[in-house]
């Protein structure tokens, strides 16, 4: 089978074949081989709903895009496609395949958006919350009573004893978390507080949580939501789909 060789903007050639052995042994290619399958199950898809994206709609994103990264002189767009090594066909095409995808989520399950989040409203309530987990047990309780006895602050323990870096650097800081974003027995203890309450420390895969509940909020089917649930049902369509293509 001829291959054809890829050349960088260097002038350093590389061989398809290379490509492929790369993703393949930094267990990389199911992935890949995942996600075209992914485009092909769409594309189809859309062909047979009769759903399409035309030259305009590929502009104005191509021009939304080149205007939030810099890139509005066509010479700049120029220089950053050889970079990526990319050709402005290969680029037009990623932008039709991303639209395609927007267009059939909202075709298959634009209108089921409301009736999902009505009958699983529980899972859309979120908690402001701020987490510490440590490896043993006798470090989150000693840190758990020197917290409540307010020999150290919540923030400066999680900043100091959290396992994990992106945690401690923002002081034991989840942010908004949904509940379906927790572990089942985590978000339980977590509902069932009151705001500002200290929770005792939970044992689970992770190591052992001591949590503050700052805030709840309500669920509501914002524009985030939405999203979140168009494509939460879109990505379980399209894991059924696949299973299908490979085992029918």
């Amino acid at each position: 089978m001829n291959m054809t060789i890829m050349t960088s903007s260097s002038g350093v050639t590389v061989d398809p074949e290379a490509i492929v052995h790369s993703l393949k042994t930094t267990l990389r290619y199911q992935e890949v081989y995942q996600t075209v399958l992914y485009q092909r199950i769409i594309d189809e898809t859309a062909q047979s709903r009769q759903l399409s994206v035309t030259t305009e709609e590929i502009q104005a994103e191509a021009d939304r895009f080149r205007y939030e990264h810099q890139l509005e002189k066509a010479s700049d767009a120029l220089t950053w496609l050889a970079e990526q090594q990319v050709s402005s066909e290969d680029w037009e095409s990623g932008i039709r395949d991303r639209l395609l995808t927007e267009k059939l989520k909202e075709h298959l399950f634009g209108s089921q958006i409301e009736q999902y989040f009505e009958e699983n409203r529980l899972d859309f309530e979120q908690v402001l919350l701020y987490q510490i987990i440590v490896p043993y047990e006798q470090l989150a309780q000693e840190l758990f009573y020197q917290i409540e006895e307010r020999e150290i602050s919540f923030f400066e323990a999680a900043h100091l004893y959290d396992i994990e870096p992106q945690r401690r650097l923002h002081c034991g800081c989840e942010g908004k978390v949904y509940r379906w974003g927790l572990n089942p027995d985590i978000a339980a203890i977590v509902f069932g507080a009151t705001p500002g309450q200290l929770l005792r420390p939970t044992r689970t895969d992770q190591g052992f949580h001591i949590m503050l509940v700052e805030a709840f909020i309500e669920a509501e089917l914002s524009p985030d939501t939405r999203t979140e649930i168009l494509n939460q049902l879109f990505d379980e369509w399209l894991r059924g789909e696949l299973n299908y293509l490979l085992h029918c």
